[in-house]
């Protein structure tokens, strides 16, 4: 019992608490239980995570990435993202209550409907108020 929880990750103040014995207790009494429940559960695991990464099944391409990563040392190419030459991305802000219907129905051919059924989809204007005196 103490190795299996152990393996779980418990800590040993938790686990003497558990059993009602005092810490010192449990390392007197449990040495091997607390020295080797961590290496045997990683073992385990290192052993499902194998077996996954050599089998089949649709968890065999993660687990052959996972292995990899950690085990053979291989790391994804470092990706930058910034703008043209290295520099920052600039990004933009812009008032669409300012733009013309012509301009707006401009965006909306290129984005589609992004306001969620606001446009000319129900009816209404593109801000969604609908046409005045219709």
């Amino acid at each position: 019992m103490v190795q299996a929880m152990v393996s779980y990750g418990i800590r040993q103040e938790e686990i003497a608490t558990a059993l009602g014995i005092s810490t010192v207790t449990l390392r007197k009494h449990f040495r091997r239980e607390l020295d080797v429940g961590e290496t045997l559960a990683n073992a385990a695991v290192a052993n499902a995570l194998f077996k996954a990464a050599t089998g089949g099944g649709p968890q065999k391409v993660t687990a052959q990435i996972f292995w990899l990563k950690t085990r053979a040392k291989w790391k994804e190419p470092p990706r930058e993202v910034s703008g043209p030459n290295g520099a920052p991305i600039t990004t933009a802000t812009i008032d669409l209550k300012r733009l013309s219907d012509e301009q707006l129905k401009a965006l909306e051919a290129i984005f589609g409907d992004l306001a969620g059924g606001s446009g000319g989809h129900d009816g209404g204007a593109p801000g969604g108020e609908g046409e005045a005196g219709a």
